[in-house]
């Protein structure tokens, strides 16, 4: 159970220092992945709130954001245009978030619970068993979260168990024999970028069927007002985020760690993905987050990748052990564990360790230039040509895709998004979490 850190040399990986179960994966298969996550998105709904709620048209209290068009309001909360992606500001108690939640995005709702629940039998269980597996799930999670799902069944007009599968619902699609799971990430600082301060970004790739989701993505910003941090999630409207940033500076994402780490579950574990939530409300600092993340244990092998303005970790991770990598300059991690403590580990899928040497070899080449653009021209190469983006890229027989790439600044809290086939768009989340 203890944490093991290690120095490794900047050719492998590494930030240094400038400062200071899933019931339903239990059930389903036993073989499944965690690197689901869950994209930005795009496509502007705009559903009406049920019957006695009042949603109103979004007054501009963003003048220096053009690129930032006010929707509609429903109670505290409003729903803005930045370029073509959705985004959502959520303001109150976690039940009156999640009524503002339930309303602004109830067309999405709507129509992803539709996508779900005609997947009858495709996954070879009915949509009964798929909801008891939801909720089964659902029952492990935090209760900052179960509010959420609350007030989002009374604005949606969809009950809780449908709130419940829809959090899980592009798990389903993930979940299948023979599906690997793959993401990156790549942090910089010091010497590599053009003005020494920390740049983060990640790819989230995902098998092709999941793009069935790509039109209901949103930025989600909550402000709760019980004295936790203001929180940032990217994920299709009501499902699991596994990109999230706070008004602290705080990122963190996760890379599936199966083929390193194994499959054994703990049943008796909450689902670990949904913890980042929690990280992200209640940590004020890389400090504070490096003694929560490896003190949660998860229920099954992953990858959590977490940074700062100051710092970045890559936990290599087990039902067990946790290993922590940090270095000098820079931190690259895909799907595989790279840590030389780790003994006995099986042989990574060759495609991993292309897109880590790629990724590695792209920030050596561009030492010292890297900024939010050098780092978008990065992080848009293809795997074909040196770097780790991947359209359509037959991995075991199944095709995957970049759904989502995000870069972000810790310290001015700048994000970019970009969602297959879109551009990117940059959001200042300072201005959301202020507001």
């Amino acid at each position: 159970m203890g944490k093991k850190k290690s120095e490794e040399p900047a050719k492998a990986d590494g930030i240094q220092k400038t400062g200071t179960s899933l019931v339903l994966r239990y059930v389903i298969m036993a073989g499944a992945g965690l690197c689901i996550g869950l994209l930005a998105g795009m496509l502007f709904l705009h559903g009406p709130g049920l019957p006695g709620s009042v949603t109103s048209p979004a007054q501009a209290i963003f003048p220096d954001s053009p690129d930032l068009k006010p929707v509609s309001t429903f109670e505290n909360g409003q729903r803005y245009k930045a370029g073509t992606y959705n985004v959502i500001v959520l303001s109150g108690s976690y039940r009156e978030m999640g009524r503002q939640y339930g309303s602004l995005m109830k067309a999405e709702l709507t129509e992803e619970y539709t996508i779900i629940s005609t997947q009858d039998n495709t996954w070879g269980y009915s949509t009964q068993q798929l909801r008891n597996f939801s909720n089964n799930a659902a029952e492990l999670l935090p209760q900052r979260q179960k509010e959420i799902f609350s007030g989002m069944a009374e604005t949606s007009g969809l009950d809780p168990d449908d709130i419940a599968m829809i959090y899980y619902g592009a798990y389903f699609y993930t979940s299948l024999p023979d599906q690997r799971h793959e993401c990156s990430f790549l942090a910089v600082n010091g010497n590599y970028t053009r003005d020494g301060s920390m740049i983060v970004s990640r790819n989230f790739d995902l098998p092709d069927a999941v793009s069935v989701f790509d039109p209901y993505y949103v930025l989600v910003v909550y402000k709760p007002n019980d004295g936790s941090n203001s929180v940032a999630a990217i994920n299709p409207a009501g499902m699991r985020p596994e990109t999230l940033m706070n008004n602290k500076g705080l990122f963190i994402s996760d890379n599936n760690g199966m083929q390193s780490g194994g499959d054994t579950v703990r049943t008796n574990r909450p689902d670990y993905i949904s913890e980042f939530f929690r990280f992200m409300l209640d940590d004020a600092s890389t400090h504070e987050m490096d003694d929560d993340v490896p003190a949660t244990r998860p229920n099954t092998a992953i990858i959590v990748n977490a940074a700062g303005p100051d710092a970045a970790y890559s936990y290599e991770e087990t039902v067990s052990h946790v290993a922590q990598r940090s270095g000098d300059g820079f931190l690259v991690a895909t799907n595989h564990f790279v840590d030389p403590s780790w003994q006995n580990l099986s042989s990574p899928d060759p495609d991993s360790v292309i897109r880590y040497n790629n990724l590695v070899n792209q920030t050596v080449q561009n030492k010292g230039s890297i900024d939010a653009e050098k780092m978008m021209q990065i992080r848009d190469v293809m795997i074909d040509n040196g770097g780790a983006t991947v359209r359509d890229t037959d991995f075991g027989g199944v095709p995957y895709t970049t759904d989502l790439q995000v870069v972000f600044v810790p310290q001015s809290r700048v994000l970019w998004i970009k969602v297959a086939g879109s551009s990117w768009q940059n959001t200042d989340l300072d201005a959301l979490f202020s507001r």
